[in-house]
C-alpha cells in the first residue's frame, strides 16, 4: 500500500510541482518506508519552497542523523530551532536543542 501512496504523491506531483503539501507528504512516506535518502532529498526540496515551522527540519535533522551525516543533520537542528521559534514554537525549539546538547556530550 505505502508504494501506491508513493505512486500516487508522484502523479500528483506532476501536475502540481509547486505544491510543497505534496512534496512534504511524499518526504514523510519514503522516511516511513526506510528510504532515508529518498526523503532527505524530498524534504530539502520542500524546505527550499517553503517556510517551515519547524517540524521538516526536525525531520530531515534525524533521517541526515540516521545516515551517519551528524554535520548536516546538526545544521538542521540549528535551523529547526530558528524556524520554531521565528513561529512561536518555544516546545519544538527546545526538543532539537535537547538534540543538540546530546552531541556535546
Amino acid at each position: 500500500m505505502s508504494g501506491n501512496r508513493i505512486d500516487a504523491l508522484l502523479s500528483m506531483l506532476e501536475k502540481r510541482p509547486d505544491d510543497a503539501r505534496l512534496r512534504f507528504g511524499l518526504a514523510l512516506e519514503f522516511l516511513t518506508q526506510g528510504r532515508a535518502e529518498e526523503g532527505v532529498r524530498e524534504l530539502r526540496r520542500y524546505l527550499a519552497a517553503s517556510d517551515d515551522e519547524g517540524n521538516a527540519w526536525g525531520r530531515l535533522g534525524a533521517a541526515l542523523r540516521e545516515l551517519g551525516r551528524d554535520e548536516e543533520a546538526r545544521e538542521a537542528y540549528v535551523k529547526g530551532v530558528e524556524a520554531a521559534r521565528r513561529h512561536g514554537h518555544p516546545t519544538m525549539a527546545g526538543e532539537f536543542e535537547d538534540v543538540l546538547e546530546e552531541w556535546e556530550e
